[in-house]
């Protein structure tokens, strides 16, 4: 028999101070049994971070990319499905982010393990054609510890400002300090 997804259900009080952007988010996550609590964690962090001001150009929506192997961590797209953000979350191939890049407007990967550098340091070069990826790195000390906050009913407060994020749960808070490797041009 097959294991179900586990699901968690969050309620998100963002403050974006950086993008004067304020509000509350009720969502919904299947997490696949094969999906740590942290990776988790860091697809709510990159939804908090990328989260647009207005539904204009759609939604952001989380994505299948775990069981759907072309499809992102999150996604935002048009009415007429235009592909506007593509997030992907961990350590995503040279060829998965051309093909990205292809797609979406944008596209933004957010890497979280300790082997990040080498990982990088692979990619690197081979993604310099592509003009719209911004790649972050979440420290790996500040995912792990970002991990501890998972519970099945969540209600985080996420707080960025000055490029710091915090993420608490009204007993303990995080403090994370996402690293950009690359910025699209």
């Amino acid at each position: 028999m097959a294991l179900k997804a586990t699901i968690y259900k969050l309620q998100v009080e963002l403050a974006d101070m950086d993008r004067n952007l304020y509000g509350d988010y009720s969502l919904t996550i299947a997490s696949h049994p094969s999906e740590t609590e942290e990776r988790m964690l860091v697809r709510i962090l990159a939804f908090a971070l990328n989260v647009p001001p207005n539904n204009d150009l759609g939604d952001l929506e989380f994505g299948k990319d775990i069981c759907d192997t072309d499809g992102p961590s999150l996604w935002q797209r048009d009415l007429t499905g235009q592909v506007e953000h593509w997030i992907e979350i961990g350590q995503p191939d040279d060829r998965r982010l051309m093909k990205a890049s292809g797609r979406a407007k944008q596209v933004s990967v957010y890497s979280f393990s300790s082997s990040t550098a080498i990982w990088w340091a692979e990619v690197a070069t081979k993604i310099t054609r592509a003009r719209n990826i911004t790649v972050w790195q979440i420290p790996a000390e500040q995912s792990k510890a970002l991990s501890g906050l998972a519970q099945r009913g969540m209600k985080l407060q996420v707080t960025v400002q000055d490029s710091i994020v915090w993420v608490g749960d009204g007993t303990r808070s995080i403090e994370i300090t996402p690293i950009r490797l690359l910025a699209a041009q």
